[in-house]
């Protein structure tokens, strides 16, 4: 079937009051910003309509380009573990009874339902000295005195993945649950493992969704605010962070908008990336 063209002015109607959203919701506020990003900074925190670029120019200062590096490695990171924990484990499910599947599923919505406040306060709870994981480990005998695994590195990407890998799990699962089973079924009678199976047949047959999904993570995690905060050190602080830190706390809003622009932008190029990688699979 093919979707006739619109003819009439009326047929536009539908599209009407996404656009004023769109319009409201969206092009005002980064327009504002983008024009913001521009300004110049006065000293104590003024700052005066001008076009100046040089909010701009401070991403190339060393301190600057490795918050922005670390956030990028960062935010990568996070996608690749959350796809190479949540493909096995969604393939899994979809194979499940439908009941079984229901109830993973139902599960994976509630922790969709907890703020990054509460998975982050969780998290440092659970990695502290006192309240700790070390301390079970204490009395296996496998450590001698309970430590705190918080601020660290590990604690903040643990964190981030836990928050992530339930989006993860739901955009894999519509398309693991159409794949035809009876491929799986054909390699195993040519001869292939489960495991060599799995590699040739089910990640290849889900390419155009893996790189999707990883796009979707990647933008999802560039954007952590509390997390960072609440488990690291300001070593490990993310763009995000230093956007409100230079908005609320150094009262310089030029450059922190300068740098919610570009975070936009990124965001918007590889969420155009997912949707070109979606009409090729569509196209398929």
């Amino acid at each position: 079937m093919r979707r006739e063209p619109p003819r009439r002015l009326a047929d536009y109607a539908p599209l009407v009051f996404p656009g004023l959203m769109l319009l409201v919701f969206f092009v005002v506020p980064f327009g504002t910003m983008t024009a913001v990003s521009f300004f110049r900074r006065q000293q104590g925190g003024f700052y005066t309509p001008d076009f100046v670029l040089d909010n701009y120019g401070r991403f190339l200062s060393p301190f600057f380009g490795n918050v922005l590096l670390f956030s990028i490695l960062l935010a990568v990171a996070v996608a690749l573990a959350c796809v190479a924990l949540a493909l096995p484990f969604t393939f899994t499910l979809s194979r499940m009874a439908r009941r079984t599947q229901v109830l993973w599923l139902v599960a994976m919505l509630s922790v969709l339902s907890l703020s990054e406040v509460i998975i982050g306060f969780a998290w440092s709870t659970l990695l502290s000295r006192t309240a700790g994981i070390t301390n079970i480990l204490v009395a296996l005998g496998l450590m001698e005195s309970p430590r705190a695994l918080v601020p660290s590195l590990g604690a903040v990407l643990t964190a981030m993945i836990y928050q992530a890998l339930p989006y993860t799990v739901l955009v894999m699962y519509p398309a693991l649950v159409r794949l035809d089973p009876t491929l799986l079924e054909a390699a195993r009678t040519l001869g292939a493992s489960p495991l060599r199976a799995f590699f040739n047949v089910v990640v290849p047959a889900l390419r155009n969704t893996l790189v999707a999904t990883v796009i979707m993570v990647f933008v999802f995690a560039l954007g952590s605010y509390l997390l960072p905060q609440i488990l690291g050190r300001p070593t490990h602080w993310t763009l995000s962070v230093l956007i409100t830190d230079q908005a609320v706390y150094q009262s310089n809003m030029p450059f922190s908008a300068a740098m919610a622009v570009f975070l936009v932008l990124l965001s918007l190029a590889l969420v155009g990336l997912t949707v070109l990688v979606g009409r090729k699979d569509d196209g398929q």
